[in-house]
């Protein structure tokens, strides 16, 4: 008499632990992937550290026609002397994709060196991908300070 034997009933169970897995590693790469592009485009809220005035340096510190970066509340500020001696502060934030700013003084332009966008003095763009105008906030001396506060109403 010939015994019939039914297959083992463990593959199907090696099979269910190897699906598993690689769902599991599926999965994984897909919250890998979409993680960080999720905090590009929803970033955390960062607190302002500053208040709404800063003293940006000392009078004297800048020649006619220059600049310094400083920092106004959590962001990067840019304090310029023109060479008619007049003080003005922007925001030193490229409007296109947050790059930092700065002035050339050979063109008398505030310039972004990532898509070489241009502004002029008022913080206008005047050409390149900028697509608003940089922020400008008011300039008083006082004293041999030179403070920069933001402008109230606008």
């Amino acid at each position: 008499m010939m015994e019939t034997r039914e297959p083992l009933q463990v593959q199907p169970a090696r099979r269910r632990v190897v699906e598993i897995l690689l769902g599991g590693g599926l999965m994984a790469s897909i919250v890998s992937f979409l993680y960080p592009v999720l905090r590009y485009l929803v970033p955390p809220p960062v607190p302002d550290l500053g208040g709404d005035e800063v003293v940006a340096g000392k009078v004297g510190d800048l020649k006619a026609n220059s600049s310094k970066i400083f920092r106004f509340g959590n962001r990067p500020a840019l304090l310029l002397l023109t060479a008619e001696g007049e003080y003005r502060a922007l925001s030193a934030t490229c409007t296109h994709l947050s790059c930092t700013v700065q002035y050339r003084s050979d063109l008398h332009e505030i310039w972004c060196a990532c898509h070489n966008g241009m502004y002029d003095l008022n913080g206008r763009n005047i050409s390149g991908p900028p697509p608003r105008p940089l922020e400008t906030y008011q300039v008083h001396v006082r004293g041999d300070e030179v403070v920069v506060s933001r402008k109230r109403g606008a």
